[in-house]
C-alpha cells in the first residue's frame, strides 16, 4: 500500500486505462489518499475522467510537475495480481495493446462505478396536486408490502414504464431507501441429480480426484450427447466448492444459459451467478460485486467471464470447448477456450474441457499426452444413440420449389401419427439466402460487403432484405437495377422461413415453430421458446444452429437436416470438422429419453466420407483422417498460425500497405507468408480487406517475429492491420 502522507515514498503510481494503449501512465497520489496495486481509480485522460486500474508503483517517468493526480479512488476490492498477469499475458500473447485488454475486464460502467442501486419506497403520503393515474396507483400498491425495490422490478411489477416510478419520486410520492447488498445464493454441498452409472461414476471420480489433489492439468470429459456429461463434472464442481474455493463454468452462448442454470438448480439447490452481456446493468454490478468480494462462489457466463476478479479460483470448467463461438472475432481477438486453460495453469489450477465432439487441437492434445482424458461411451438411463440413414437427393429428386425429401415427408407424417416431436434443421436464417432477377441474373448484394442480400419475412426485418454481416437493411426493389425489368425478383434457395411455409402447407395441423436468432428477438424469448418445445407445445421445430447443441427435448424423436452439404469443405481447414461437429450436435437431439431417435440427412454427398462416419457413429474414423491430413500438410495443430488484416476504405491504398508490408516481410526458414490476397469477405462494414497468413512451426516464438516485422513496416493513413493470432475462421 502506498500512503502519500509517507513523503520517504514517491507520490506517484502508474495507472492503466482501458483505451488503445500499450504502458501505463503516470500519476500522483493526492495527500491523505491511500493506494495499492490494482486500486480502480478515477484518472484525467484527454479533457475526461476515465476508470483506470493502479498497474504498479514506481518513481515516475517524467518530472512531477507535469503529472496530474488521482481524481478518485473507487470503494471496492482491487483487481487480484493474477488477474492483472494474466491481462499481462493475455496482451502479449495476442498482440494487442494492453489498455483493450483491461478493457475485458472493464466491460461494463456499473462494474467501474461501484455505486449501489437506489431502491425506492413509498412516502407514506400522496401529494395533493398529484393525478392519481391508474398507473401509479399500480406502483403505490406493489409498494404496500414495504420491500425497497428499484426503478426496473417496480415498473415490472406495476406494469408501467419507469417514467411512471420516477414522476413519483420526483413529486414526493417514493422516496429513497437503503437496500442491503443481497449476496448470492450458496450453493447446496450435498448430491443431488440422478445416481451415476458406473462409467459415469469412474469418470466422476478421476476429476474429483484432480480437484482435491490442488494441482494443475487439463482434463478432457467426453461423452456422446446425452452421456451426462453435465451431472459427471458437477461432482467436481462440488469439490472445488467444498474446499471453499470458486468455480468458473463457461458457455459458448447466452441461449444456452437459461437451460444449464435450470440444471445446476436441479443438482445444487440454487442459482449460479450469471455473467454475460445480456444481463441488466443492476444485475452485472451485483455479480462483479460478489465474484470480486468471494461471495460468488459458483458462476456460469460467457467467455467475457474470464476476465472476472475471483479470489480464489479453483476450477474452470469449459462446456462444449470444440464451438466456434468460444473465439472473439472483434477487437480484442482471443480464443476463450485456449486463454481458459492459460488461466488455469497460470493458477495451479485443474481445468475440465467437455464435449461430445471434442476439437482437432484438443484429442491431438490427450493423444500426445498434455491433456488428460476420461469418456463416457454410452447414453444415460439406457437410451440409445439414434439411426442416422442418409437420403441420397441424386436418386431421390426434390419435388419442385420444394425442399425436404418425400422420405423425409414420410418420416415426419409417421412421428406426428405417433404424437412425437420432429426437428428440421437448417444452419441459414431467413426466407432465402439469394435474391436474383429472372430477366438478366443480376444478384442484390450488400453496398458495404462482399455479401449477398437475405429476403426476411418474419421477424425484425420482415419484408426487408438484410445483410447478416453488416445488418444492413433495404425493401426489395421495385425493378431491378440492373435490367430495369419490374416485379423480376425470385427467391433462390431455402432459409429456416421458407421451410415453414413448405412445412405449414404439407403438414397444416401441426404445430409448428420457428427458433432463429433473428425471428423471436432477445435471448429470453428463445429460451421461453426452447421451454415450450420442451413441455411438448409444439410438433414440428424449424431450427438454426441455435437448437443443435445442449438441448434435452424429450418428446423429440426425428430430426431431418436438410441441406447437410452447407459448410461441408469450403476452403476453410476447420470445414470439414464444424461441419462433422455441427451434425453429430444437432443428431444428439433425437431420442434423448425413452423413445428410440432417427435422424435423416439430406445430402448429394452421400458417399462421402463425412456422412458415412456420420452414419456410422464413427467419431474415431473421421478424427483420424482429419488429423493425418493436417499433419500430411502441416496445419494447426501441427504449426502455428496468425493472420494480418489489412482494411480501409480506400482500395487502393489498402492493396498499397498490404503491398508494402509483403515486401518487408523476413526470411525465415521454416516460416511460410502466404498473399496478401483478398479476403473471402473482400469488403465488410464498407471497408476493404487484404490478408497474409503466416504459418511457422509450433515451437517457434510466432509474435516476436510479427511485433519486429510490423514496426518496420509502413501503413499509410486510413489503413488499419489487425493481427489474429490462432485465427479460427479465415473470412
Amino acid at each position: 500500500m502506498f500512503d502519500a502522507t509517507d513523503k520517504s515514498e514517491p507520490a506517484t503510481v502508474q495507472v492503466l486505462v482501458p483505451a488503445p494503449v500499450n504502458e501505463a501512465f503516470d500519476y500522483c497520489v493526492p495527500v491523505g489518499m491511500r493506494v495499492q496495486p490494482g486500486d480502480y481509480v478515477i484518472v484525467p485522460l484527454a479533457g475526461r475522467k476515465i476508470t483506470g486500474v493502479v498497474w504498479s508503483v514506481n518513481p515516475a517517468s517524467v518530472a512531477k510537475g507535469k503529472i496530474k493526480p488521482i481524481a478518485q479512488r473507487l470503494e471496492a476490492p482491487p483487481m487480484p495480481a493474477d488477474l492483472r498477469r494474466f491481462i499481462d499475458w493475455v496482451a502479449a500473447y495476442t498482440i494487442q495493446p494492453l489498455g483493450l485488454v483491461l478493457k475485458l475486464a472493464l466491460t461494463t460502467d456499473s462494474a467501474q462505478q461501484f455505486q449501489p442501486q437506489r431502491h425506492f419506497i413509498s412516502s407514506g403520503q400522496w401529494p395533493p396536486h398529484l393525478k392519481r393515474t391508474t398507473a401509479r396507483q399500480r406502483v403505490m400498491r406493489v409498494l404496500e408490502d414495504h420491500i425497497p425495490r428499484t426503478v426496473r422490478d417496480l415498473a415490472e411489477a406495476a406494469g408501467c414504464s419507469a417514467a411512471v416510478v420516477v414522476s413519483l419520486y420526483n413529486e414526493g410520492a417514493l422516496i429513497l431507501a437503503q437496500a442491503p447488498e443481497s449476496a448470492p445464493p450458496m450453493p447446496d454441498l450435498d448430491e443431488h441429480g440422478p445416481t451415476l452409472s458406473p462409467s459415469q461414476q469412474l469418470a466422476a471420480d478421476a476429476l474429483v480426484k484432480q480437484v482435491k489433489a490442488g494441482k494443475g492439468g487439463v482434463t478432457v470429459l467426453e461423452g456422446v450427447t446425452g452421456s451426462g456429461k453435465t451431472e459427471v463434472y458437477a461432482h467436481a464442481i462440488r469439490a472445488a466448492l467444498q474446499a471453499g474455493q470458486q468455480v468458473l463454468v463457461l458457455l459458448p452462448e447466452i441461449a444456452l444459459s437459461v437451460h444449464m442454470i435450470a440444471r445446476f438448480v436441479g443438482l445444487f439447490g440454487a442459482e449460479p451467478v450469471q455473467w454475460h452481456s445480456e444481463l441488466a446493468r443492476a444485475a452485472r454490478q451485483r455479480a462483479w460485486r460478489a465474484v470480486a468480494n468471494g461471495k460468488a462462489r459458483l458462476v456460469i457466463g460467457a467467455r467475457s467471464a474470464l476476465f472476472l476478479p475471483f479470489t480464489n479460483l479453483g476450477l474452470i470448467v469449459v462446456d462444449e470447448e470444440h464451438e466456434g463461438a468460444y473465439k472473439q472475432e472483434e477487437g480484442v481477438t482471443y480464443h476463450a477456450r485456449d486463454m481458459a486453460v492459460a488461466r488455469a495453469h497460470r493458477l495451479g489450477i485443474p481445468c475440465i474441457l467437455s464435449s461430445a465432439t471434442p476439437s482437432i487441437e484438443t484429442v491431438v492434445n490427450v493423444e500426445e499426452g498434455r491433456y488428460g482424458h476420461v469418456r463416457l461411451p454410452d447414453r444415460h438411463a439406457g437410451a440409445e444413440l439414434p439411426k442416422v440413414e442418409l437420403v441420397d437427393l441424386l436418386r431421390e429428386s426434390l419435388p419442385r420449389q420444394r425442399f425436404i425429401a418425400p422420405r423425409s415427408v414420410d418420416a415426419i407424417r409417421a412421428a406426428l401419427s405417433r404424437g412425437e416431436q420432429t426437428l428440421l434443421f437448417l444452419n441459414r436464417r431467413g426466407y432465402a439466402p439469394l435474391t436474383i432477377c429472372r430477366g438478366c441474373g443480376h444478384r442484390l448484394t450488400c453496398p458495404h460487403c462482399t455479401a449477398w442480400l437475405v429476403e426476411h419475412r418474419s421477424g425484425p426485418a420482415c419484408g426487408k432484405l438484410e445483410c447478416h454481416h453488416c445488418g444492413h437493411r433495404e425493401p426489395l426493389p421495385a425493378q431491378c437495377p440492373h435490367c430495369h425489368k419490374p416485379d423480376s425478383f425470385a427467391a433462390c434457395g431455402p432459409g429456416v422461413e421458407r421451410i415453414e411455409d413448405e412445412v405449414k402447407s404439407l403438414f397444416p395441423d401441426a404445430r409448428t415453430l420457428v427458433i432463429a436468432s433473428d425471428t423471436l428477438g432477445g435471448w429470453r424469448r428463445v429460451q421461453q421458446s426452447l421451454d415450450d418445445v420442451r413441455d411438448g407445445k409444439y410438433d414440428i421445430i424449424i431450427g438454426t444452429q441455435i437448437v443443435a447443441k445442449g438441448h434435452h427435448f424429450p418428446l423429440l424423436t426425428l430430426v431431418v437436416v436438410l441441406d447437410a452439404d452447407l459448410g461441408l469443405d469450403g476452403g476453410d481447414l476447420r470445414a470439414n470438422e464444424r461441419a462433422f461437429q455441427l451434425l453429430q450436435q444437432v443428431s444428439g437431439r433425437a431420442g434423448r429419453a425413452e423413445r428410440p431417435g432417427t435422424v435423416l440427412m439430406q445430402t448429394h454427398c452421400a458417399n462421402n466420407f463425412l456422412f458415412q462416419n456420420l452414419a456410422q457413429h464413427d467419431r474415431d474414423s473421421f478424427l483420424a483422417r482429419e488429423i493425418a491430413l493436417r499433419e500430411e500438410h502441416h496445419w494447426p495443430p501441427f504449426a502455428r498460425l496468425a493472420a494480418i488484416i489489412i482494411s480501409g476504405r480506400d482500395l487502393h491504398r489498402v492493396e498499397v500497405a498490404a503491398q508494402e508490408i509483403r515486401k518487408s516481410s523476413p526470411q525465415i526458414d521454416g516460416v511460410d507468408i502466404f498473399g496478401p490476397a483478398p479476403a473471402p469477405l473482400a469488403k465488410l462494414k464498407g471497408e476493404h480487406r487484404m490478408r497474409l497468413l503466416v504459418r511457422a512451426p509450433r515451437t517457434f516464438k510466432i509474435q516476436f517475429m510479427l511485433v519486429s516485422w510490423l514496426q518496420s513496416a509502413r501503413v499509410p493513413k486510413g489503413v488499419a492491420v489487425k493481427i489474429v493470432i490462432d485465427p479460427f475462421t479465415f473470412l
